[in-house]
């Protein structure tokens, strides 16, 4: 598979919030944000094949 780079610009905060729910979680950012985008619904049918997203926090 190829694969693509994504620069991400956030917060310090952000980012310690996110590392330290990848580490609770045993996971990569990486597979976070690709967990993730995998579960958004798909662009052609509007309807999403798995899971719902969580509740989003308020950052």
């Amino acid at each position: 598979m190829k694969t693509g780079r994504l620069n991400l610009r956030i917060s310090e905060k952000r980012l310690t919030k996110l590392k330290t729910y990848a580490i609770d979680k045993e996971k990569t950012i990486t597979q976070l944000i690709e967990d993730w985008i995998d579960r958004l619904p798909n662009s052609k049918t509007g309807d999403s094949s798995s899971a719902p997203l969580p509740n989003q926090p308020d950052g």
